[in-house]
């Protein structure tokens, strides 16, 4: 019997969406707060509305940081440099409302605890170079070219907001067509639907499709497909931060235990074990051990050691799925303290990761040593590999 075609949708948004507004804010007084007290505790939220920047939340630590100007300095990078887009980093109105944090969650921290119980989920699938999904992938690739379009000129009518969604066809787990594009984008009133249309198609959409998926006279594009999109940011929607979960991770592919990244320090595992199981599901797929991988770690406030660490490599793995378990826990030190220090979580490396996923980025490091995504290194295989070869 033929396997059975089935489609999957992911969607993505651009830098500037409210919500992702808002996440860039919270990440970018973290970083601030970081680079100079790499100790800092900070859970930083971001509410964005029409002409307004409210960041409120717990932080303790030794430096002082000017949150106005960070929150008017990510706003004018992100192009809202006009009331007529919903806010204006030079001319909002910014309030601030910040406590430290509760001396009875710092005292399960201060000894290598996790800072909260939960769940944190980390997937990897080999269906492309960056092992991610292909559908929140594309989606992604959508969005970021919005951004680059309207930054660099080439379509000088984009404004800051928007969202794009891809469908992908799938067979045999693999995927095999792109069934469907999507895409609304904010616009200046001048621009016609027409003009929209066409632009976006021929300088966002084709450019971001990979060869062999992609056939424009085989996929349904929506462009604008209300018809307008004038009204947007802020003064469309208010914006919250960690209100993107799932277009931060995996598009609905794998599961998410519910936790937001965007604000949070590493202390947080709703953020570093998040990042350290996809490091570990990553590696497990890039060494050959399985062609797709789901790694759940779960922990009580306070504890350092997970309470769970579980492996699904959904009938995929080229390995006892139990000895690809016990080489996970051999290879992975996944207690906080040893997270933070094997991705060297306590710098300031988070901004980056607030638009356009948090995962399947190219590890980069900067001109100051810093390594940007450092959960996406694949330099555990070879141990992985012996040690799921040693049982």
């Amino acid at each position: 019997m033929a396997e059975r075609r089935q489609l999957f949708t992911s969607e993505s948004v651009t830098e500037g969406h409210p919500d992702k507004i808002a996440d860039q804010i919270s990440d970018a007084v973290l970083d601030a707060i970081l680079e100079a007290d790499p100790a800092g505790r900070v859970a930083c939220e971001t509410l964005v509305t029409t002409g307004v920047a409210v960041v409120a939340g717990e932080i303790t630590t030794s430096t002082y940081v000017d949150i106005p100007a960070i929150v008017r300095g990510t706003l004018k990078g992100i192009g809202y440099t006009d009331a007529q887009y919903g806010i204006d980093g030079s001319t909002c109105a910014v309030m601030t409302t910040i406590d430290q944090q509760s001396p009875d969650i710092a005292m399960g921290v201060n000894t290598g605890g996790a800072g909260d119980q939960g769940m944190m989920f980390g997937y990897a699938t080999r269906e492309n170079d960056e092992l991610m999904p292909m559908p929140i992938l594309l989606a992604h690739r959508v969005s970021r070219r919005l951004a680059e379009a309207r930054k660099s000129g080439k379509l000088a009518w984009l404004r800051p907001d928007g969202k794009s969604q891809v469908t992908v066809e799938y067979e045999g787990g693999q995927p095999v067509r792109v069934d469907t594009v999507v895409v609304s984008t904010q616009h200046d009133p001048e621009a016609t639907l027409e003009q929209i249309r066409a632009e976006v198609i021929e300088h966002v959409i084709t450019p971001s499709m990979p060869e062999g998926l992609y056939d424009p006279e085989n996929c349904t594009i929506h462009v604008n497909p209300t018809g307008r999109f004038v009204i947007g940011g802020p003064h469309g929607d208010a914006g919250l931060t960690g209100r993107k979960i799932i277009v931060d991770t995996y598009g609905g592919m794998g599961r998410h235990g519910g936790g937001a990244f965007s604000g949070k320090d590493p202390t947080k595992v709703d953020r570093s074990a998040a990042y350290a199981a996809r490091w570990a599901a990553k590696n497990v797929v890039a060494a050959g051990l399985a062609d797709r991988c789901e790694i759940q770690l779960a922990y009580a406030i306070g504890v350092a050691e997970p309470v769970s660490v579980r492996v699904d490599t959904f009938g995929t793995g080229q390995a006892d799925e139990e000895a690809i378990e016990r080489a996970v826990a051999q290879v992975f030190d996944f207690r906080p303290l040893a997270i933070i220090e094997a991705l060297n979580l306590r710098t300031a490396i988070y901004k980056p990761s607030a638009a356009y996923g948090h995962f399947g980025r190219q590890p980069e490091v900067l001109e100051n040593g810093l390594q940007l995504f450092p959960w996406e290194l694949a330099n555990r295989v070879d141990e992985l590999r012996k040690a799921a070869k040693a049982g």
